[in-house]
């Protein structure tokens, strides 16, 4: 585990481009703001008297975590972004260029409908969480292990990862991939592609009556996972989340970006 002097220092990728719509270019640095701020926002809710993390659960913390990503990239540059304002509208953040205030402009009375905002005529970004995957509690049983826990940082169980959306057109995404850290939900990479496209998503997964899932749900495929590796924009400095992503991607982009120790 790194050392928590440089716990929470990013490595960035030095040739990253972030290209939206119309090419609209993001700056790198605006995302790494992001990064630090969502940590410090999160840290203000780990102090409160109640486990909010415990009483988010599992299944909304990845939801959780994208939301808070969001919010403080609008934070951080207001001028370029909006969030969508219905919940289950796409995409998560509105390009604010000349054609996206044009558009919001000629909506303003129709901010509560969804159809005008899933999706949002002019684009903009979309933002998905994931936690990774390990193993299921009866397979860690037979290991010798407990399945990890809320709080419990996941990065020496870790056995994969992707991203789900609702439908298979998701693009402009911005992936996060995050752990706990010292018990708090912290993100340890974000990645971007601008090329995804409907066969770097699954078949739509329809909800079973009285099953867990509610919604429709679309999972990466791993030739998606791959463009998004491959749009690496930063890391947490740590060798071992690296060699994860390397490993499972069967590349070398972390460990050529890693500071020699």
């Amino acid at each position: 585990m790194t050392d928590p002097s440089q716990q929470f220092s990013y490595v960035t990728n030095p040739i990253a481009t972030i290209t939206g719509p119309r090419g609209f270019q993001v700056d790198v640095a605006i995302v790494e703001r992001a990064v630090h701020r969502t940590r410090s926002l999160v840290k203000k809710l780990a102090a409160f008297e109640i486990d909010v993390f415990a009483l988010l659960g599992m299944r909304n913390l990845s939801s959780f975590v994208g939301e808070v990503f969001a919010a403080a990239m609008i934070l951080e540059a207001p001028a370029i972004f909006r969030k969508n304002p219905h919940q289950d509208g796409y995409p998560d953040l509105l390009l604010m260029d000349e054609a996206g205030l044009n558009e919001w402009t000629r909506l303003q009375t129709r901010t509560r409908e969804k159809m005008p905002f899933s999706g949002f005529a002019t684009g903009g970004f979309e933002v998905k969480a994931t936690c990774g995957s390990v193993p299921t509690p009866v397979q860690c049983q037979k290991k010798g292990y407990e399945k990890p826990d809320i709080g419990d940082q996941r990065l020496g169980l870790l056995s994969g990862y992707d991203w789900k959306a609702h439908h298979r057109e998701t693009n402009s995404l911005f992936g996060i991939f995050w752990d706990f850290i010292h018990r708090c939900p912290t993100i340890v990479a974000i990645f971007y592609s601008a090329n995804l496209t409907e066969n770097d998503w699954g078949k739509i997964i329809q909800p079973k009556e009285g099953g867990g899932r509610t919604t429709s749900v679309s999972i990466m495929t791993r030739r998606g996972v791959q463009k998004m590796y491959d749009g690496w924009l930063l890391m947490l400095n740590d060798t071992s989340y690296g060699a994860f992503f390397d490993k499972k991607n069967q590349g070398n982009h972390f460990a050529s970006a890693m500071p020699r120790q």
